[in-house]
């Protein structure tokens, strides 16, 4: 796999022709069905090494079956199916690319139940997991389940992802409640009937695992948390079902303010099977321009973490989104709109800004003018996305967490499944017709 940075004029059917591979392969492992490339735009150039011409009355079925492999594995080399089986006679099927593999690793996706269906058909066979957003709970313990989740469990059947039940403290005003968390941890009565209904309704819809985000937890309440957490694990586990905790991005383990004080690395990190450190948000919507998750900041989370849990335990966050900032930021009043990452290309070729990247928090942005206000806008790409897998393979961790599905991003996938074996446990369902 290459990274191709576009000068003036360029052109995907170009770009293509000057690298020699086919101009549909290529804009589809950049999720460009039309449209050109912005000037200073990463381009993945992925180079088939084995492929297949689809003849008369043949399946993918057929094809997958023939070739070992299972269609998931086809999906991810062949983006242009969109994670469905209509073929065509003449169709070209890759079934391997060029490059050497730098590891492997696991890739969790959040999303809520209303994504788009044709978006998450195209996602789901990179994704060893699907966190599916959100499970509430009463001060009481019992559950308020999420609407239509059965459609996204019936699509990680298909696609042999594994579901994970996702649950929070987030009330219906759409903010996280510690009062709400303070009530379940002071009362034994509510911890148990909480506990008890989630591994019941997991097992009800064959979740593969339970995702724990309390956010804001009250510093007093710290010993209370990793207390449910390591309790819900332990039942969790007796009935084979796996436990995440979600970390806010820490540096040190006495950091002050709220979001920090009780996500006590240690702690959770023993009491869980699996954390996730929700490494992104320093680029935000109310603060000023910079990228989301800055690699360099991300690495001092990772490294701390490291210190406080196994690498093997660790999933590290990746955003699939960005921030477009009108300039100049005004702090408490400024209130930037997200955009996804394939947006914010198409915005720059738009407005014919010229997109940078900064080499420190290895993030690309560009600045563009509307309506005589200056704009700037940070996002990721393939440059970013590549990044950081890298950090993660080289820390040894576990896999990467993505925030979230809701938008396209189509070259974090494809760089991950052209340079690591992506490992999904329920990946070994057999190929059928």
């Amino acid at each position: 796999m290459e990274i191709y940075i576009t000068s003036e004029g360029d052109s995907y059917a170009a770009i293509a022709d000057s690298v020699g591979v086919d101009e549909g392969y290529l804009r589809s492992v950049n999720g460009a069905a039309s449209g050109e490339p912005a000037l200073g735009q990463a381009v993945v150039i992925i180079r088939p090494e084995r492929t297949v011409t689809v003849g008369d009355g043949e399946t993918l079925y057929g094809i997958a079956s023939a070739n070992g492999m299972t269609l998931p594995a086809i999906y991810r080399l062949n983006p242009a199916l969109g994670g469905r089986t209509e073929i065509y006679p003449g169709q070209v099927i890759v079934l391997s690319v060029q490059g050497e593999r730098r590891g492997q690793l696991e890739t969790n996706g959040y999303t809520y139940t209303n994504v788009d269906e044709a978006l998450l058909r195209s996602v789901l066979p990179y994704m060893s997991y699907l966190t599916i957003f959100t499970y509430g709970f009463t001060p009481e313990g019992e559950l308020l389940e999420p609407q239509n989740e059965e459609r996204l469990l019936g699509l990680c059947r298909e696609y042999g992802t594994a579901p994970i039940m996702m649950i929070s403290t987030l009330t219906s005003e759409g903010s996280f409640s510690n009062q709400l968390s303070n009530a379940l941890f002071t009362s034994p009565e509510a911890t148990g009937t909480l506990i008890s209904r989630l591994i019941a309704r997991a097992e009800e819809l064959g979740y593969y695992g339970i995702d724990v985000d309390f956010e804001y937890v009250f510093a007093t309440d710290t010993d209370a948390f990793a207390a449910f957490v390591s309790a819900l694990t332990e039942a969790a586990n007796a009935r084979g079902i796996r436990v995440w905790i979600a970390l806010a991005p820490k540096s040190y383990a006495e950091q002050p303010g709220l979001l920090y004080e009780a996500h006590n690395y240690s702690e959770l990190g023993a009491a869980a099977n699996y954390s996730t450190l929700m490494t992104y948000e320093w680029g935000y919507r109310y603060g000023p321009p910079m990228a989301v998750a800055p690699l360099d900041k991300v690495r001092v989370v990772v490294e701390y973490a490291l210190t406080e849990m196994p690498a093997e335990k660790i999933f590290m966050g990746v955003p699939c989104y960005g921030y477009d900032w009108s300039l100049p930021y005004v702090r408490g009043v400024s209130a930037a709109p997200s955009l996804g990452c394939e947006e914010a290309c198409a915005l720059a070729r738009e407005v014919g800004a010229a997109i940078r990247y900064d080499r420190v928090s290895q993030a690309p942005y560009f600045r563009y003018k509307a309506s005589d206000i200056e704009h700037e806008v940070w996002f990721g790409d393939a440059r970013s996305a590549q990044a950081s897998y890298a950090l993660a393979a080289e820390l040894g961790l576990r896999g990467m967490a993505y925030w979230n599905l809701m938008r396209p991003y189509t070259v974090a996938w494809t760089v991950a499944a052209s340079e690591y074996d992506i490992i999904r446990p329920l990946e070994t369902i057999p190929v059928s017709s």
